[in-house]
């Protein structure tokens, strides 16, 4: 089964209540009402500026949305994904299919959500 995206509306109610970094656990989707709202953010190396990079997605009824931001200063946060080498992050980020199936194992093993600190 394939991904699709949040439609606009959708993206909008993502943005209503509190943060993921004030409160990173599971969400209710706003496509389908399932509590599997799930998220992550990265810190691309080879931005040219301080960026974030946020995956938002729903393991219920599989639409996501990806956004790229400023990375809000002094925002500090765990990546589980930071001890793969440049080769390995690249060839897992190659799928997004794949990409975001191995976020999904991360979250049902409890090694997601991440933690944030400002």
């Amino acid at each position: 089964m394939g991904w699709d995206s949040f439609s606009g509306d959708e993206v909008a109610a993502l943005t209503q209540g509190e943060s993921f970094f004030a409160d990173p656990g599971e969400r209710v989707c706003p496509a389908c009402g399932e509590r599997r709202l799930r998220a992550y953010v990265q810190n691309p190396e080879n931005a040219r500026r301080p960026t974030l990079v946020s995956y938002v997605w729903c393991a219920g009824c599989r639409k996501f949305v990806g956004t790229r931001a400023k990375h809000p200063a002094g925002l500090v946060f765990s990546d589980p994904l930071a001890v793969l080498t440049g080769p390995e992050r690249r060839e897992l980020e190659r799928s997004l299919v794949g990409f975001l199936a191995h976020l999904d194992r991360l979250w049902d093993d409890g090694v997601l959500p991440q933690s944030f600190a400002a």
